[in-house]
């Protein structure tokens, strides 16, 4: 049974240890793997939503779980737990895979729960760094951190890269 990991804002742990992990459209989770920045990647790129400090909650599957298995943002695949973990490994770049749980992970399944170090992983998209992105309003959300900053510069017509 391998050993998953599943990353959270540090409000949601309390709950997490009462009722277990649901989410919307399942539970997105990683594998725990030799390479940790690959099980933690999607770290950063969830601290944009605000949140400062993120646990991750680790629970075990049955290899023969259906799960669905794919990069972030591309068509996914309904294979057993033992077969995704098979392809993220095998993958060239696995930065951007995902697999999601497509139901809830109960109480009893956890088998840990841990702060971590809020440094791994990629923030924009996988290899984003050095590249210039769009700062219009829409690209921008309200919320994230230093939003209205970068919406006062697209307004003044420079780019995030600081070139206009």
């Amino acid at each position: 049974m391998p050993m998953m990991v599943h990353l959270t804002s540090e409000k949601n742990v309390r709950y997490i240890l009462q009722a277990g992990i649901k989410g919307r459209w399942g539970v997105y989770c990683m594998p725990m793997l030799q390479n940790h920045y690959i099980s933690y990647q999607w770290l950063r790129e969830l601290k944009r939503n605000g949140q400062r400090t993120y646990i991750a909650v680790y629970f075990r599957l049955t290899n023969k779980e259906i799960v669905s298995v794919g990069r972030y943002n591309h068509p996914h695949q309904q294979v057993p737990l033992s077969q995704a973990i098979a392809m993220i490994m095998q993958v060239k770049d696995p930065q951007g895979y995902e697999i999601i749980v497509p139901r809830k992970i109960e109480k009893k399944e956890i088998s840990k729960v841990r702060p971590i170090s809020q440094l791994h992983g990629w923030r924009y998209m996988p290899h984003a760094h050095g590249r210039s992105f769009c700062n219009c309003p829409t690209c921008i959300p309200r919320g994230q951190i230093k939003s209205r900053a970068l919406r006062e510069r697209y307004n003044n017509g420079i780019t995030r890269s600081g070139s206009n």
